[in-house]
């Protein structure tokens, strides 16, 4: 236990901030094994919906900081082109 009062803060803000990383990175997580069942699944649309999704959940992770912006690209060119292969 921390013995500075600074330090008590400190303590409660990191574990508040681990929290919300933590459900920014399994919301992360979860678009895009959706993503991943809808091409293996075979159906376009869904795929269409998910891609949508998952594109977006992966820009809002780079502006919250999650990912670097270099893997996100890398991310969302996968993403696009698993999606394009699926035809």
């Amino acid at each position: 236990m921390p013995n500075i009062k600074s330090a008590e803060k400190r303590v409660r803000t990191s574990k508040i901030r681990e929290m919300r990383n933590k459900s920014n990175r399994t919301r992360l997580k979860t678009t895009l094994k959706r993503f991943d069942a809808a091409v293996t699944g075979g159906n376009r649309a869904e795929a269409d919906s998910a891609y949508k999704v998952a594109v977006k959940t992966v820009d809002k992770a780079v502006s919250k900081g999650l990912l670097h912006k270099n893997n996100a690209a890398r991310k969302k060119s996968s993403l696009t082109r698993r999606l394009d292969n699926m035809a």
